[in-house]
């Protein structure tokens, strides 16, 4: 099995008229670069048309996600933590709202699955009405990884 994520942001800020917004725009196809390039990546949703058909299912156009596949738990965990990622990720509050629900679900896939928007969104549902469970968890599910808890959002 390999273990699918998807991480929703709304922008607190006008990312096309604060300037604030270029500390986060400058690094996004840098970051997705490294991502690609990471042990363990296998696969990203890229696609426009989907992508802003996920704007409308998550939320509208001051929605960006990032939804994908890895290998596993420990190779995505290193990508998020042990990369420039985490510096972006610090600082996520100068950009993005703090959000009510969850923002962030994993789930297990089958090998060469790609999931839809929509699968995702169900995933993301059910873990605000249910907590974590094997159908949709967040990191605190995976004992084996540990990383996340020594991190914080600015």
């Amino acid at each position: 099995m390999h273990l699918a994520e998807l991480n929703i942001s709304k922008w607190k800020i006008d990312p096309d008229a604060d300037p604030v917004a270029r500390g986060f725009l400058e690094n996004v196809e840098r970051i997705n670069a490294l991502a690609e390039r990471s042990e363990g990546f296998v696969w990203r949703l890229k696609e426009e048309g989907r992508a802003e058909n996920g704007h409308t299912l998550l939320g509208g156009p001051d929605t960006l996600l990032t939804l994908s596949v890895w290998e596993n738990a420990e190779t995505f965990e290193r990508f998020v933590w042990n990369t420039v990622h985490k510096r972006l990720y610090q600082q996520k509050g100068k950009w993005f709202e703090q959000m009510l629900s969850h923002h962030f679900v994993m789930w297990w896939v089958e090998e060469g699955w790609e999931p839809t928007i929509e699968e995702a969104k169900r995933r993301l549902d059910h873990l605000d009405k249910h907590g974590d469970s094997d159908h949709a968890f967040g990191w605190s599910h995976l004992p084996h990884v540990k990383l996340w808890q020594q991190q914080r959002c600015a």
